[in-house]
């Protein structure tokens, strides 16, 4: 879902890059990656709201042009509407957002034209791949269900990924007029069969040992599809970090989910 149409003239010096949550597992990647990375410019590590204060309270010409977020969901939405009132574009990786989160940053950037904002519910190509090629498969199987399997740290669930997958299979079903998964289920223990996302189920498994992964089951009479993408470590997301903090820039307005900036056709 992108919105806003448009893009500034290109830019010949490199991208001015922050990260904030700097100091966590996932930022401690980003900041390395960037600092790695043609044609970016690591300028700031926040790692905490008062951090960030003081960066957005530097004169125009010495803020970032992009900051990372990979905060905690408590706070992240706090953080991209700073981001986009001090005019700077966010790529967002903290899950928890909310359609109605979501809205508000809408809000935000219709009084801030030319500021883009990516969040990205996954990273990972692959997991990319998977949530695109489980939509498009959606239509022709009578059932779905999604398992998402993550190291037991992980705050939310299920997963932003495994909600990002659910709507969009549940979508694609929709459009082809399909009826409700079947399920003759009459009892069950609460949460036996899972989370309802839209008429998907989905399922969260927290293991340690587990990084990141996400399955795909989709069947018919007699046969089964099974779409699995696995992130063994944290720096199976950078490339899309990277893609996402060069693309912003070019893209106004909001991006939900990284498929957006990738040639995947129709």
């Amino acid at each position: 879902m992108t919105e806003h149409a448009g893009a500034p003239a290109p830019r010949t010096a490199a991208l001015r890059v922050a990260v904030l949550g700097a100091s966590g597992r996932m930022g401690g990647h980003v900041v390395r990656a960037v600092r790695a990375a043609p044609g970016l410019e690591l300028v700031a590590e926040v790692t905490s709201s008062a951090g960030l204060d003081a960066l957005l309270d530097a004169p125009a010409g010495e803020r970032p042009d992009v900051a990372v977020d990979f905060t905690v969901p408590g706070v992240t939405e706090i953080n991209v509407q700073a981001l986009v009132g001090a005019g700077v574009h966010a790529v967002v990786g903290t899950t928890g957002w909310d359609a109605d989160a979501l809205d508000r940053v809408r809000g935000a950037l219709d009084a801030a034209p030319g500021v883009g904002v990516v969040v990205a519910p996954n990273f990972a190509l692959s997991a990319v791949l998977a949530m695109t090629f489980a939509a498009r498969a959606a239509r022709f199987f009578e059932s779905v269900e999604v398992v998402e399997l993550h190291h037991p740290d992980k705050l939310d669930a299920p997963s932003g990924t495994a909600l990002h997958t659910a709507r969009a299979v549940a979508a694609a079903r929709a459009a082809a007029g399909l009826g409700p998964v079947p399920d003759a289920t009459a009892s069950s223990l609460d949460g036996a069969r899972g989370a309802d996302v839209d008429g998907v189920r989905v399922h969260a498994v927290r293991l340690r040992g587990l990084v990141a992964h996400e399955e795909i089951l989709l069947g018919n009479a007699g046969e089964q599809l099974t779409i699995r993408t696995d992130s063994f470590d944290r720096s199976s997301f950078m490339p899309g970090v990277l893609l996402a903090v060069r693309e912003v820039v070019r893209r106004p307005g909001l991006t939900v989910g990284l498929e957006h900036l990738l040639d995947l056709g129709a």
